[in-house]
């Protein structure tokens, strides 16, 4: 049996193959990067997201990452969020 994961973004709960795990990774003197764990074998802790832009703009409205990831101030969020439109980071 595959184990089962809550979305940060809906609440729903799902088997682990269909959602994301994403992590937050230091990024310079800026702070914190979300970043997509692809593997999901990046250390620390991780947040489990549907790959949707939906269920990533419910995340993001509801301050769910910082919650899940047990963060202080912001995440950037970009790198997250292109991967889910679509688009590549230059």
């Amino acid at each position: 049996m595959e184990p089962v994961r809550t979305c940060v973004g809906c609440r729903a709960r799902a088997s682990r193959s269909s959602l994301l795990r994403v992590v937050a990774r230091a990024e310079g003197p800026t702070g914190l990067e979300l970043v997509v764990d692809e593997t999901a074998t990046l250390p620390g802790r991780g947040a489990w997201l549907h790959p949707s832009p939906e269920c990533f703009r419910a995340a993001v409205t509801r301050r769910a990452f910082g919650r899940a990831l047990r963060v202080e101030g912001t995440l950037g969020t970009s790198t997250v969020e292109n991967r889910l439109n679509g688009t590549v980071n230059p």
